[in-house]
């Protein structure tokens, strides 16, 4: 099967360029048009715990 590729890309070889520059303009709009969010969020994990006391006041707690 592989013999059959190389030979026929052998006998076609402007169809194998044409195909070849298709796949990298192809490639290429696709490098640029991908959305990339280039500030991760580097950030502690934080956790923020509400909770009530016998008096009924509110209290917070941050950990991280």
């Amino acid at each position: 099967m592989l013999e059959k590729i190389i030979e026929w890309s052998i006998k076609n070889k402007f169809l194998v360029i044409i195909l070849t520059i298709f796949a990298i303009g192809f490639g290429v709009y696709s490098l640029v048009a991908t959305p990339i969010d280039a500030i991760p969020d580097l950030s502690d994990v934080q956790v923020i715990i509400y909770t009530e006391d016998q008096g009924n006041r509110r209290v917070l707690w941050k950990t991280r």
